[in-house]
């Protein structure tokens, strides 16, 4: 409803039919031109501040957009998705952190083994090596 009211007022204001896609674009490369050309002036705060306004126009012009919308109801869905979810108690989560970490200690030891022994194997038939 507020997407469809803003790109009324920006058709009426225009006198042109306006998506609001194509409006998001062209107000956050403003900004970034409006960046470059503000640089050179003695004020540090000018073109910080066309850049990020800039910016914020693009944003509030996304979020009145469908894309927008889209987004906001894909955020609410995931929220809904997300109590749906079982969590594991404390004691599931301690001991499945304990079970990896103990394999990751096996795997490590087994893997410096390896490379000892091949290590040592090289030396012994090459006569190089560390």
């Amino acid at each position: 409803m507020r997407r469809r009211r803003l790109a009324e007022a920006l058709s009426r204001a225009t006198g042109r039919t306006v998506d609001l896609k194509v409006v998001v674009d062209p107000s956050v490369i403003g900004g970034v031109v409006a960046y470059y050309v503000l640089k050179s002036r003695p004020e540090v705060w000018a073109p910080w501040a066309a850049m990020i306004g800039a910016m914020l126009l693009g944003v509030l012009l996304f979020a009145f957009s469908r894309y927008g919308s889209n987004f906001w109801q894909f955020v609410l869905e995931s929220r809904v998705e997300l109590r749906k979810v079982f969590w594991p108690s404390r004691k599931e989560t301690m001991n499945t952190t304990l079970i990896v970490l103990v394999f990751v200690a096996i795997a490590s030891t087994f893997f410096w083994l390896l490379d000892l022994i091949l290590a040592f194997t090289t030396k012994f038939f090459t006569g190089t090596g560390s």
